[in-house]
């Protein structure tokens, strides 16, 4: 059963409670922490991103077509929207000989307030370059183009693109590719249920690839390398991926997923966590990662103070007053699965 993660007071009262779930795995698959429900099976939404864009590397498309650690880390994001984004993601395309037609992401507004009013003001039209996704659908377009696929089906789970994304994954995780449920992401591409722990052993695995085969271990270095050189990419201005790997200096790699849903890697352990908020609020995220890594003695006072904001989260009225805060309340427990 889920546990109460964080509570949400206003005033004496505490109003409203995020309860949910934690896992945290070693390398070699033992449960170091759990709390909650960590044998339930759940969508990874974008936590699943940096899996998504290995075989951009292991097919030989990102050297092929220049990817830098920001075109990478791109492939990663869910972004703002803003310039620095969508001009990456437009080089990308320019450099595969694609236009933003060809993305199949659909359209949404940039996320980033700012970045939607420089839109409306320059009287640009919102397309599918603005998408959160666009980057990550811009590097399945790459390994489409460079393995001389069809472009046009390359979202469909049949697709082979979307195919190798498959195997990849139930390698890291350790779950058969039969038994990966699939859904369709907001995006329009395929969707993985995986046990939350499993999903913790992937981002384990990532921060400690060790066991794996000697490709692999350079692709998923590429991979976590360009999330942390370049987590402006990842997120964006105000984002916590961003500002986390910021101000943690390199010593972690994270990424949000829709729906409650985050995933850390945390390399000088060895450890890979992933959370999952039972009622999809993802306002409570940011607040149980931190306390975890408070708890496990992984954090300098320095980046205490730096990601202060994310770990006690203010509730703001319209008037800007504070008026209550996301508070966690839970202690993770250690324990080693027999």
């Amino acid at each position: 059963m889920s546990e109460v993660l964080v509570n949400v007071e206003r005033g004496p009262l505490v109003e409203s409670k995020h309860r949910g779930s934690i896992a945290i795995v070693n390398a070699k698959g033992d449960v170091i922490v759990r709390v909650g429900d960590i044998d339930d099976v759940i969508f990874a939404r974008s936590s699943m991103k940096p899996l998504q864009t290995l075989p951009i590397i292991e097919t030989g498309a990102a050297d092929h077509f220049q990817f830098d650690d920001g075109d990478l880390s791109l492939c990663c994001a869910s972004h703002n929207g803003e310039r620095q984004h969508t001009d990456r993601a437009a080089s990308i395309l320019s450099r595969i000989g694609l236009e933003v037609s060809d993305l199949q992401c659909g359209t949404h507004p940039p996320r980033f307030q700012a970045a939607f009013e420089e839109v409306i003001k320059e009287g640009k039209e919102i397309t599918p370059i603005y998408n959160n996704c666009s980057g990550k659908h811009s590097g399945m377009l790459a390994t489409a183009i460079h393995m001389n696929e069809s472009i046009d089906d390359y979202y469909k789970v049949e697709h082979p693109v979307q195919q190798r994304i498959l195997s990849v994954i139930s390698e890291l995780t350790d779950v058969p590719v039969n038994d990966i449920q699939i859904g369709i992401d907001g995006c329009g591409v395929p969707v993985h249920g995986v046990p939350l722990k499993n999903l913790a052993l992937s981002f384990a695995r990532m921060a400690d690839p060790s066991e794996l085969d000697e490709s692999r271990r350079q692709s998923v270095g590429r991979v976590t390398k360009a999330m942390m050189n370049a987590p402006e990419m990842v997120g964006g201005t105000a984002r916590f991926c961003t500002d986390f790997m910021k101000h943690m200096g390199g010593r972690v790699f994270g990424k949000v997923g829709a729906e409650g849903v985050y995933c850390v890697g945390v390399p000088e352990a060895g450890l890979g966590i992933a959370v999952k908020i039972e009622d999809g609020n993802s306002r409570a995220t940011n607040a149980v990662v931190m306390e975890i890594l408070d708890q496990l003695d992984l954090l300098q006072e320095q980046e205490k103070k730096d990601l202060a904001s994310y770990h006690f989260p203010e509730l703001l009225n319209a008037r800007k007053e504070k008026i209550g805060t996301l508070r966690p309340v839970f202690s993770i427990r250690q324990t080693v699965d027999q």
